[in-house]
């Protein structure tokens, strides 16, 4: 039990010591200048402190318990302690605990019944003093909300840590009460262990409440009062080895130094807050546009185009305002957005009971993806008002397909047949007689932009344009 409780010591002492030197580390990268940061605390807030207060503890895990047989057999506790602060949800104590348990049948200060001894119905008290370090994690500081704005005056703490034990174990019988065992300190079979949590309350910046409930290991048969010797009938009510128990105390702390916050209490995000309030205001105060914005398109006027963009019209990264189907028409004016008419009919196409001329009928935006015959949702609205157009002529028109330059002559033929055929098909579909389409693939020999060939000459744009589908007047 005492190498465990060795081991435990090291494994509650490095997290200590990697905490501090993971403190001492931040604030040596910390700029000396900002109001905000770690290595200013030592100004801004209090980090010494001193705590004490009281309590009942109750043998738990022992041969002789504090509650049994339907007796509770309460002691006393005392407790003080030298408090730092290494940060905000980090510290460490140097506790003194002093108190008394009592456990057994029945207390030492009562008589004892006459067969005591023969049912082993004996009572004992515990004299115990102990020094321990105890880390202090603030698990309210660690687990705060981002958007929380509460008064910060409750906060969990968590205790754990290791020290040295001395005692004097008192057994009493019907022959009367004896010391069982003494156990002196600063010995290493002296070591045991205490952890728990504790509820504080912030009663203004000097004072706290707090509420703790400790478990303590003694790692000691003996100190219940069973006596030394393992196989006494006493130490073989019960197979454990270890005489622990609870130690619910009420305590008090006082924060040193000037009329400052507590580290601990320092709300870890309350910088966070005033960096963002700080950003928010640097934001609204920045002039995007030195230059100015004189249209309000959103473009500042040294990278704007168009200086006069009207009011409403939606606009390019250069300040254009756009033109869908290029007409000429602005779409904030265009009735018709996505087919080209003439600004007199502003920007729809003209209709009419004659023949349709080659700028009516040439309906270049209907494009198609690479390698593709399918027709895009985009395209409808163009061959919707394409087939309203033909079914309001008198001729007939030929279905014209064509492709880019990638591929070979061969491909792009059948391609750009499969291109205008689906174009008549949905055509046909839609209400036009067959008698007025034919198909025709150009392949691609038929580019809009011809500088286009090959492919990789021209932007992606271009290649696109080049693959489509327009219409001729026969």
């Amino acid at each position: 039990m005492k190498s465990k409780l060795a081991i435990l010591s090291l494994a509650l002492a490095c997290p200590a010591v990697m905490f501090s030197q993971e403190m001492m580390q931040t604030t040596a990268n910390t700029n000396p200048t900002e109001t905000t940061s770690l290595k200013s605390d030592s100004t801004r807030f209090n980090s010494w402190s001193v705590s004490f207060g009281g309590g009942v503890p109750l043998m738990q895990n022992a041969d002789l318990r504090s509650i049994s047989n339907g007796n509770t057999l309460v002691g006393y506790s005392a407790y003080f302690s030298i408090d730092k602060a290494l940060s905000h949800s980090f510290g460490l104590k140097l506790q003194y605990d002093r108190g008394e348990t009592r456990q057994g049948y029945f207390n030492t200060k009562d008589a004892a019944p006459a067969d005591a001894s023969t049912s082993l119905r004996v009572g004992a008290r515990t004299q115990y003093d102990a020094i321990s370090l105890l880390g202090d994690i603030n698990f309210s500081n660690l687990l705060r909300r981002v958007d929380s704005n509460a008064d910060y005056r409750w906060a969990i703490h968590g205790y754990a840590g290791v020290g040295v034990l001395a005692y004097r174990a008192y057994q009493k019988d019907e022959a009367g009460q004896r010391l069982m065992t003494e156990n002196k300190p600063f010995k290493f079979n002296s070591l045991f262990g205490q952890a728990g949590v504790g509820l504080k309350y912030k009663i203004s910046n000097r004072v706290d409440i707090e509420g703790r409930v400790m478990y303590v290991v003694t790692g000691d048969e003996a100190f219940d009062g069973g006596g030394s010797d393992q196989y006494s009938a006493v130490n073989r009510i019960s197979s454990h080895t270890s005489d622990n128990f609870f130690n619910p105390t009420l305590g008090l702390t006082i924060n040193l130094g000037k009329n400052r916050p507590n580290l601990m209490w320092h709300d870890p995000l309350e910088e966070a807050y005033n960096k963002i309030d700080e950003l928010e205001t640097k934001v609204d105060n920045i002039q995007l546009c030195k230059s100015g914005d004189a249209d309000n398109d959103g473009v500042c006027d040294d990278w704007d185009r168009q200086l006069d963009t009207p009011a409403g019209a939606r606009v390019d990264g250069a300040g254009v305002a756009l033109d869908v189907d290029m007409d000429g028409v602005i779409d904030l004016n265009d009735k018709c957005v996505t087919v080209p008419g003439p600004v007199e009919n502003q920007g729809c196409p003209v209709t009419n009971t004659g023949a349709i001329s080659d700028n009516e009928t040439s309906l270049e935006g209907i494009e198609f993806d690479l390698n593709s015959a399918r027709i895009l949702p985009n395209n409808t609205p163009i061959l919707n008002s394409a087939a309203s157009m033909i079914n309001q002529s008198n001729g007939s028109f030929t279905v014209v397909g064509a492709t880019d330059t990638r591929g070979t002559e061969s491909y792009n033929q059948t391609l750009s047949q499969k291109r205008a055929e689906t174009v008549k098909q949905y055509l046909i579909t839609n209400g036009v007689a067959s008698s007025k389409l034919d198909a025709l693939g150009n392949g691609k020999s038929d580019l809009k932009y011809p500088e286009c060939d090959p492919a990789s000459k021209c932007p992606e744009w271009k290649n696109k344009a080049n693959r489509r589908v327009y219409f001729k007047a026969k």
